[in-house]
């Protein structure tokens, strides 16, 4: 499975949660952490666990290994690394404080399929 697929399952898996705004940002040659952020947000504490929990699965079940999960019990900003792939399922105060799509605004949008 390429990159861009596994962020594509990302995403899909975010939206059987209801997560909203979700976002693709190809960032390749833009930062050595990754190659694509999928970022999205959830409307409470347990959304947001849903949708880690909802990505989780969808990625292991495609034998995908997740090589950490960051802030799942305060849910707030959860950050899933996925190795080339990282995922930043936010509480909606939260995102919009932060403000990602701003940081990495000369980022490439993938469309979400």
């Amino acid at each position: 499975m390429s990159v861009v697929e596994i962020a594509q399952l990302a995403a899909t898996a975010a939206e059987e949660k209801k997560a909203e705004e979700i976002t693709i940002l190809d960032i390749r040659g833009q930062s050595m952490i990754a190659d694509y952020f999928v970022i999205c947000h959830g409307n409470s504490q347990t959304q947001v666990q849903a949708i880690v929990e909802s990505i989780k699965k969808k990625i292991q079940k495609g034998n995908i290994p997740v090589k950490g999960i960051e802030g799942l019990p305060e849910a707030r900003w959860v950050l899933m690394d996925l190795g080339d792939v990282v995922v930043h399922v936010f509480h909606k105060d939260e995102r919009e404080f932060y403000g990602l799509e701003r940081i990495w605004g000369d980022a490439l949008q993938v469309e979400v399929q």
